[in-house]
């Protein structure tokens, strides 16, 4: 360990001295935090829920086309 972080581990006392020190950290960072309106969550909410009903569809459509393919391979082949 470098001499600067030894002495501010031993400044701090002990692991609940520094348990202390990361608590407060934490609360002053998540005051700094900007915290999204609730029209914002709305309209993020409402776009996550399109994409992924999109995709959906999207993913079902090729799962029918790619069954329908494999089904023709098949019965064209003569597969077991």
């Amino acid at each position: 360990m470098t001499d600067n972080l030894k002495e501010s581990t031993e400044k701090t006392g002990g692991w609940i001295g520094r348990a202390r020190r990361f608590l407060s950290e934490v609360r002053n960072e998540l005051a700094r935090v900007t915290w999204p309106g609730r029209r914002e969550v709305w309209a993020t909410t409402v776009v996550v829920i399109l994409v992924s009903t999109l995709f959906g569809v999207y993913l079902y459509a090729v799962d029918l086309a790619m069954s329908a393919a494999v089904g023709w391979v098949f019965t064209r082949f003569g597969g077991a």
